[in-house]
């Protein structure tokens, strides 16, 4: 049987485990979700390390584009 002391700290470090995973539902998992439904990112196009790095950056870079429009209140780019 495991000293008192280190029981304690296993069981408060499987709470605050559990506290930061139980989050990140609320934080990481909605992004994919979105790039899913909205671009039609439920696989990469192309294969191999480089390429499925940059198409993911280029994924990213629009989901995040696409959030700074919805928070400006910005439907269109305007025009010059």
């Amino acid at each position: 049987m495991p000293p008192p002391r280190l029981g304690w700290r296993a069981s408060c470090a499987r709470r605050r485990v559990r506290a930061a995973y139980s989050r990140r539902k609320v934080i990481v998992e909605p992004v994919f979700g979105q790039m899913k439904t909205t671009q039609g990112a439920g696989r990469l196009l192309l294969r191999g390390h480089d390429p499925a790095r940059s198409e993911w950056r280029l994924l990213a870079a629009c989901h995040n584009l696409r959030k700074l429009f919805s928070y400006t209140g910005t439907t269109t780019l305007a025009t010059a």
